[in-house]
């Protein structure tokens, strides 16, 4: 499948130094579509540590660098939360591990240059749930706004507590036991991602996961779940890690072995092919043979031409220009993989009845 409509952005990612080529209209598409995937900002932060930054026209210039701007001030907020939520938790006795964005900023990763974040979301053991809540309820964090139905659907089924929110900086964390929900069709043992969580900095209590693992998690983030509208951010992220990570001694050689051992196969596999195909992601082409070969991993013949026609699609961003007559229905149907992996089927079958009544039930008045 050809992708002339992010041609432009795709290769800003890749290649700063594309950037000064561009004409004003593919100057035009490129920070509308730039803005749109939450990509405007880290094609910034590599264009100012390229030396591109100040050759780019003045008009572009100022959006890069608004966006630049913007991610450095969300950044200075993460790590100032991540201390509030390190005294939280020391009160209960529990290493603050973080995971995603959060991770890539505070662990000073490439990934994270530019990053936008929203909030901080962390990795704690299941048996520790209730102290963990109950230190940050203490230290101000709510779980509000959620019916009762959404907290028994959170506590009781999914991977995390309902999300919480400062009831004075209006700050959000979202607190994990696990990388995908209990009810999930893969399993993947938090106990094995904790145990080889790394301290950052010099605090052992705060940690970031193994860099193996934090490629997984981001591969089964972004290929599980099938919430794609920042899907080619998501990509990029890999794209960062695996060229970072990529350069260490014996990363490459623990990648897929990981992937097997953590029930990841399919994800990675997903992970490794879009990543090349649409950023050029440097992958040694025996990781790529052992993936596709890995148990559970590779797709063939015509279920992988359709995950093809479906993930190369809603990986774009979700933009009038990226878009052609089957990417709502690609966006759609890789929705409703993400929850049929997430449940079983009666389980299924309730949720999203439940779902349907909700939005068809009419708002009450005054």
């Amino acid at each position: 499948m050809s992708l002339p409509s992010i041609f432009v952005l795709a290769r800003s990612v890749r290649e700063p130094t594309s950037l000064l080529s561009l004409s004003v209209g593919e100057w035009d598409l490129l920070i509308r579509q730039g803005r749109n995937a939450d990509l405007l900002g880290l094609i910034a932060a590599q264009c100012d540590a390229t030396g591109v930054l100040d050759l780019v026209p003045a008009g572009p210039k100022m959006h890069l660098v608004s966006a630049l701007n913007m991610a450095l001030r969300q950044q200075i907020e993460v790590r100032r939360e991540v201390q509030h939520i390190h005294r939280a938790l020391v009160a209960a006795k529990v290493p603050l591990v973080l995971l995603k964005g959060a991770a890539y900023v505070v662990a000073g990763l490439p990934a994270g240059r530019g990053r936008l974040v929203s909030d901080v979301d962390i990795l704690v053991p299941q048996d520790s749930l209730n102290e963990v809540e109950s230190a940050l309820m203490i230290h101000g964090w709510q779980s509000d706004g959620h019916s009762d139905y959404d907290q028994r659907y959170y506590r009781k089924w999914m991977h995390e507590l309902p999300p919480m929110r400062h009831f004075k900086r209006g700050t959000s964390i979202d607190v994990h036991h696990a990388i995908l929900p209990l009810t999930a069709r893969l399993r993947p043992s938090s106990n094995k991602l904790l145990q080889a969580a790394r301290p950052i900095g010099s605090n052992p209590e705060v940690k970031v996961l193994a860099p193996v693992d934090m490629v997984l998690h981001s591969a089964t983030h972004l290929f599980h779940e099938g919430e794609l509208q920042l899907g080619l951010r998501g990509l990029a992220d890999l794209d960062r890690l695996l060229r970072d990570f990529g350069s260490s001694n014996g990363f490459w050689d623990c990648l897929v072995p990981r992937a097997v051992e953590l029930e990841l196969s399919r994800p990675l596999f997903y992970a490794l092919r879009y990543a090349r195909f649409l950023l050029s992601t440097p992958i040694p082409e025996a990781v790529l043979r052992s993936s596709a070969e890995a148990p559970g991993g590779r797709r063939n013949g015509l279920a992988l031409a359709a995950m093809d026609a479906l993930f190369l699609r809603a990986l774009r961003p979700a933009h009038v220009t990226c878009s052609d007559r089957w990417t709502p229905l690609a966006r759609s149907t890789l929705y409703l993989r993400g929850h049929w992996l997430r449940m079983p089927p009666l389980l299924l079958a309730r949720h999203l009845g439940h779902q349907a009544f909700v939005a068809l039930r009419p708002l009450p008045t005054e």
